[in-house]
């Protein structure tokens, strides 16, 4: 790889555009150099960097994450009691960001059309969930208390109190994972002696791109790796003011002949940071560039999903674009 200065990365590059970088497509290069590193994983962030790719394979990618990868949520709400102050639309706003853990692979994709909107909806196209809850007066409570905590029950409506309720053979198929939200703790709604709220819900699978309630990621997003070269020898204080003025753990003061000497350990930490160009006497001695093929990808799920079947589910859609594109080219090419 071949850094280059730092800049906007642009899908309109063309072969040459930069002097000393020859980007033109090889399929023998690209099988050569391109490789996915995973450096990060557990149960809700994944890190990976992603080499020897282009810019706008990497951002249709990214884009896939966040508007394609199918999920199952909340579509529509059935209020027959809501005695709360929280409005109907309001509430029924809320109750669909609500992220459902549930596998949409099991699924299919509902219908479209007048009449299958009119229908309820089978075993394999929805999930039906239920809220029913009540707020009273807590007969324990002492008589001077002045918290809601200890006056009233059920007065916090959260996320734990969404129960499932299983349509047809769905008990048995998903018996070793129950439907839930995928977080016990959010509020939906307080309520106060009297108020009580009793919703049923549909959930459907859908994609991003129809709503974002849709989408199974937080965050999916990428940068260029940084390349730190240190143009002369940077001693002393100066090497002290260059560690300071980078990210900790990307410059490094090392003893050499009994002096310190400044070194680049780590340039993967920098945020690209420009703060040693307010010294004079250091802005020349650093060169700062990226890597315009090393993306470093980062994917926050929601929970719905852990990240690395994230990932594969958008390799997966990008396949089935792929595959619909050259289909194309061959049905134009017999016409």
């Amino acid at each position: 790889m071949v850094p280059v200065s730092a800049g906007l990365v642009h899908t309109s590059d063309y072969p040459g555009n930069y002097p000393g970088y020859d980007d033109t497509w090889d399929m023998q290069k690209f099988q050569k150099n391109f490789r996915i590193d995973i450096v990060h994983l557990d149960e809700s962030t994944m890190e990976f960097d992603m080499v020897g790719i282009d810019a706008a394979i990497a951002n249709a990618f990214r884009r896939i994450l966040l508007a394609e990868v199918p999920t199952m949520a909340i579509e529509k709400v059935f209020i027959y009691n809501n005695t709360s102050i929280v409005q109907d639309e309001v509430l029924a706003h809320r109750l669909g960001l609500v992220p459902i853990k549930a596998d949409p692979r099991l699924f299919e994709y509902r219908s479209t059309g007048e009449a299958s909107a009119e229908e309820e909806g089978s075993e394999i196209d929805t999930i039906q969930l239920q809220l029913k809850i009540k707020c009273s007066r807590n007969p324990r409570a002492t008589k001077d208390s002045a918290d809601p905590r200890e006056l009233y029950l059920n007065h916090m409506v959260y996320s734990r109190d969404i129960k499932w309720v299983p349509i047809g053979n769905q008990a048995d198929v998903f018996a070793d994972s129950v439907i839930a939200p995928v977080h016990d703790d959010i509020l939906i709604a307080q309520l106060r002696p009297g108020q009580e709220l009793d919703v049923i819900m549909h959930c459907v699978k859908g994609i991003g791109q129809d709503h974002a309630k849709f989408s199974p990621v937080a965050t999916a997003s990428y940068r260029l790796l940084p390349d730190i070269t240190l143009l002369e020898p940077v001693e002393g204080e100066r090497a002290e003011r260059l560690k300071r003025c980078f990210s900790r753990g990307v410059i490094d003061i090392q003893d050499v002949a009994g002096k310190k000497v400044a070194k680049v350990v780590d340039s993967r930490l920098d945020t690209c940071s420009r703060e040693f160009l307010r010294h004079d006497d250091l802005k020349n001695a650093v060169k700062l560039a990226r890597f315009r093929d090393h993306f470093i990808f980062t994917v926050e799920s929601t929970g719905i999903l852990p990240p690395d079947v994230l990932v594969t589910e958008a390799i997966k859609v990008l396949m089935v674009k792929c595959q619909r594109f050259l289909s194309e080219l061959d049905s134009t090419d017999l016409e």
